[in-house]
């Protein structure tokens, strides 16, 4: 079982500079898409807001990035017995995805409210599925093992090559537009947030990095607000991809440190947020990918140029039906 890394050791990931961040793209290159930076099709006079379209990837999700660079780090005689995590879906899926380009066994814990369209395609890909009540799945993740599985286990937010490999968004993110004031980034443990947050700043030091969370689920605002992490009511909905009743303790000396604050937006909002990139820039994103397009348009990421990283695309079509209905799913 890997040890529970410090806040120095996971801050070490990119303050390394941008010589061996190079390293960790040419890692991935061949696995992983450089998804494009575009803009939303909207007219705002005090923002311009872009898309960092993560969403494209093989998988539908940025998480294809962390999982590559984690199995590719790990040496050979800690991978004869497979890989496995725990997941809500997208980290699942790319860990499948590259095990199965390696050949490897995959094995995955989700939560019971996990949707069929990111359960279905780690199976397809040939993981072995495993759904638990969410307690017991926050378990996995806190304790890192789950005691029917064998292989390594691969956290999807605080190992540090996975932080490592979502890090690059930024690197990529920075190379595209480096004029860019704030990037909002949708926070489910932090692996994400940090992993950009890290590696924009290395390159930018005065560029805002935002989180952005949903009001059902809103684990870090509520650990910023205390000074401290604290255990949060979590409601599952149609935003699944992000999320969770506590701020992970590891994880919180660096995402207090290296993140800007926590954007707080309603369903409703990110509803709205997922059908107008739907209409105006033909792009279908799940609500956790939305998430961060609504924190900017209520203006929370402030003026000038703001990258909304849409963090996945893989949504229920009996979801996404009645949001471009102008409903919100229960």
């Amino acid at each position: 079982m890997y040890k529970r890394y410090s806040a120095i050791c996971l801050q070490s990931v990119f303050l390394t500079r941008y010589k061996n961040s190079k390293l960790i793209i040419l890692r991935i290159k061949d696995f992983v898409m450089r998804t494009p930076l575009v803009p939303l099709n909207t007219d705002d006079p005090k923002r311009k807001i872009y898309l960092k379209l993560e969403n494209l990837q093989p998988i539908g999700s940025f998480k294809l990035r962390g999982a590559c660079n984690a199995i590719k780090t790990l040496p050979p005689d800690a991978v004869k017995a497979g890989v496995c995590t725990a997941s809500a879906g997208n980290f699942a899926q790319g860990l499948a995805w590259n095990a199965k380009q390696l050949s490897l066994p995959c094995h995955v814990v989700m939560p019971d409210h996990a949707p069929e369209a990111k359960i279905r395609p780690t199976v397809n890909m040939g993981a072995t599925v495993v759904k638990v009540p969410f307690d017991q799945w926050w378990d996995v993740i806190v304790q890192r093992r789950y005691k029917d599985f064998d292989g390594a286990f691969i956290h999807p937010v605080s190992e540090p090559s996975v932080i490592a490999g979502n890090g690059t968004i930024g690197l990529e993110i920075l190379d595209d537009l480096p004029e860019v004031d704030s990037i909002v980034v949708p926070y489910g443990g932090g692996g994400l947030s940090s992993g950009i947050a890290l590696a924009a700043k290395g390159r930018k030091p005065d560029v805002k990095v935002y989180a952005c969370e949903v009001d059902t689920s809103a684990a870090l605002s509520a650990a910023l607000k205390a000074g401290h992490p604290v255990k949060c009511q979590y409601t599952a909905s149609f935003v699944d991809g992000m999320g969770s009743g506590e701020v992970l303790a590891e994880m919180w000396p660096l995402v207090k440190g290296v993140l800007d604050g926590s954007l707080v937006v309603s369903l409703q909002q990110v509803a709205a947020a997922v059908k107008l990139l739907a209409e105006a820039n033909h792009v279908i994103a799940e609500g956790a990918g939305a998430a961060s397009v609504a924190a900017a348009l209520n203006g929370q990421a402030g003026e000038g140029n703001i990258v909304c990283v849409v963090s996945g695309g893989n949504i229920d079509l009996k979801k996404l039906i009645p949001i471009l209905q102008g409903l919100v799913p229960t």
